[in-house]
Formats: structure tokens, sequence, C-alpha cells
């Protein structure tokens, strides 16, 4: 099995919903750096300038080592820090949330913003595309042009059963395949392919690296 890392989002996601007549927003969006996360939350802020709060919750790096929360004058630890939380239960890292609240004239108490700020989270994050991050190694498959697009096929089959991840094929006086594979399954693929080219095509393995893997459709 592949070495498993924090996951991310694909895109920016936006969710709103309403407890008791205030309005919750919630911007999601991937970021590479603490810098990206601050300048979406700055942006956030100007855009949503008329919001009572705009409370904060990231987490970056590559194993989720970073984080930072902000409850933006709402009650110390009713905000920010549940935000966060939810990130953290939910694997997540390379990400920013800022739920913005535009206040609907009832209190919700301590335990009520604790709950709704972190349900605006956790309902984004349902809709987000959800990247997988895997330490995969690289495989280079030379193979003849007229054998590379069956063997395409067959990889990128091979590649959704085995936690696998195949680029685009590249085309000189051969054609190169590249697959990004887990550790433990790259014999299983040396021997697949013996299989399928009867010995002919003898994979050439390269390095290791943290690799994007997204999530598969829900059906």
């Amino acid at each position: 099995m592949a070495e498993a890392f924090p996951a991310t989002i694909a895109a920016r996601m936006d969710h709103e919903l309403e407890i008791r007549k205030s309005r919750f927003l919630c911007h999601l969006q991937p970021v590479a750096s603490v810098a990206e996360a601050d300048a979406f939350i700055a942006a956030m802020r100007k855009e949503f300038w008329d919001a009572r709060h705009n409370c904060t919750a990231m987490i970056t790096g590559v194993r989720g080592d970073q984080a930072r929360s902000s409850d933006d004058g709402e009650p110390s630890g009713t905000a920010g820090v549940p935000m966060l939380e939810v990130l953290r239960r939910r694997g997540m890292t390379d990400v920013v949330a800022v739920v913005t609240r535009y206040f609907g004239g009832i209190k919700l108490g301590a335990g009520g913003l604790v709950r709704a700020y972190g349900q605006a989270v956790s309902e984004a994050l349902d809709r987000a595309a959800i990247v997988h991050r895997r330490s995969l190694t690289r495989v280079s498959i030379a193979a003849p042009h007229a054998d590379a697009g069956r063997l395409d096929n067959l990889l990128r089959d091979w590649a959704g059963a085995h936690d696998a991840v195949v680029g685009d094929p590249e085309y000189g006086a051969v054609a190169t395949l590249t697959a990004w594979v887990p550790e433990d399954e790259l014999e299983r693929l040396r021997d697949d392919l013996a299989a399928w080219t009867a010995g002919g095509v003898t994979p050439a393995v390269g390095e290791v690296r943290i690799v994007d893997v997204p999530a598969p459709a829900s059906r």
C-alpha cells in the first residue's frame, strides 16, 4: 500500500447554510502556502466587508504540519477552532476555510456557534472534489508505436485497480508511457507487462514523488 498523506481539494468550493436566521457562507480554497491562504482570506474579507464575522482556519504543508485559525470577533474558541478541527478530522491539508457570518438577530450561544461553524466547513467538504496524495514511484515504458494504444489502455485499467496514476503518452522514436505506481505494486506491474507483451517490454523505474490522486467519482 502506498504511503498516504493528508488530502486536499481540487478547486474552490462555496456553500451556504442558514441557522436561526444567521447566514453562514463557507468558502474553501486549495492553497500551496501560508501566503496564498492569507491572500485568499484578505480577498474574502474585502468581498464580504459588510459581514459581522469572517472566521478562518487553514492547514498547510505536505503532512499538514502548519495550522492557524481566527474567531474574528466571535467568542473565543467558537469559530476558528471548530473549523480547524473539521479540517483535521477529515485529514485535509493545503486548504483554507473562511466562514462569513451574517447575523440574523438571534443569538446561538457558544455551543450553537461551535456546531454552526463546524457544520458549514463539513458540508462544504462533502461537496468538494477531494484529491488524495500518495508516495509513488515513476515507471517509464518504451513501446513500439503499433503497440502503444493497446498498452496504454491496459495500463490505465491496471492503474485503476492498483492505486496508480498514468500520465499522457509521449511519442518520439518510440512511444513512452509513464505511470506513478506504489512501491509494493512494482513487481506486479513488471509481471503483468511481461504477460501483455510476451516479455518484449521491460519498465524502467525512476524517482519517488508525492503525487495527487483524484478521488473516484461517487455513483
